[in-house]
């Protein structure tokens, strides 16, 4: 029996699409030597990154107070944008994955958190935004995830509506599974052992973004 939600997918970026932890352990070697800091500080650095990945004005103001560092919480904070997008890369046969869901008739699109310089800056670097049809960031649109109308803002783009479904793919439970299910569309949860414990209701769960899109594609025939 052939599926009828339409052939709409949306994917969040970082870590769905891009290995931003990867990037940021570049980024934290990087400061550390910048502000002349001790091998054990780039540990300390990512385990305050880690676990709830808390936002980076937080973050950089608990980096200045631990280091006792002269620059402004923003200028920390702006350089740590202007640098990852030259860090960041794609997850194996991400870009091919979603070219080839183009090809088969998909719309696809990304719908993320973040601040517009940086996450822009990720979707130019890396190439994502030449294999996707749209893409919505928080930081551009004033809203954000899990708000039902970045999602719409995306599908919109995409040349989709909301109104007849698709696909969420993210590693956050309430931003991306919940809050796409709350926009109307099925989820796929890439769970990377970050939220241990928590309940979830999505649809299918998956170790890495390449599965997920394999679900699509064998899930919906378009057509």
């Amino acid at each position: 029996m052939i599926d009828t939600v339409q052939h709409l997918g949306l994917f969040d970026l970082d870590r769905t699409l891009i290995d931003l932890d990867a990037a940021f352990l570049r980024w934290a070697e990087e400061f550390a030597e910048h502000h002349h800091l001790k091998s054990g500080d780039i540990a300390w650095l990512i385990s305050l990154d880690q676990g709830v990945h808390p936002h980076r004005d937080v973050f950089f103001n608990k980096v200045r107070k631990h280091f006792a560092l002269p620059e402004p919480v923003e200028e920390l904070w702006a350089g740590y944008r202007q640098r990852m997008p030259h860090l960041v890369q794609c997850y194996p046969g991400v870009l091919a994955g979603l070219a080839e869901l183009r090809a088969a008739g998909w719309r696809v699109g990304i719908v993320t958190n973040g601040m517009a310089d940086n996450q822009l800056g990720k979707l130019q670097r890396t190439g994502l935004a030449d294999v996707v049809d749209g893409y919505a960031v928080s930081g551009v649109e004033g809203i954000r995830k899990p708000d039902a109308r970045l999602f719409q803002i995306a599908a919109q783009r995409c040349g989709a509506s909301l109104a007849e479904g698709g696909w969420m793919v993210g590693d956050n439970l309430v931003a991306d599974i919940a809050g796409g299910q709350a926009a109307g569309l099925r989820a796929i949860w890439l769970d990377q052992g970050t939220w241990q414990g928590h309940e979830h209701r999505a649809d299918h769960v998956v170790a890495d973004v390449a599965e997920a899109i394999a679900i699509m594609r064998d899930t919906q025939q378009p057509g």
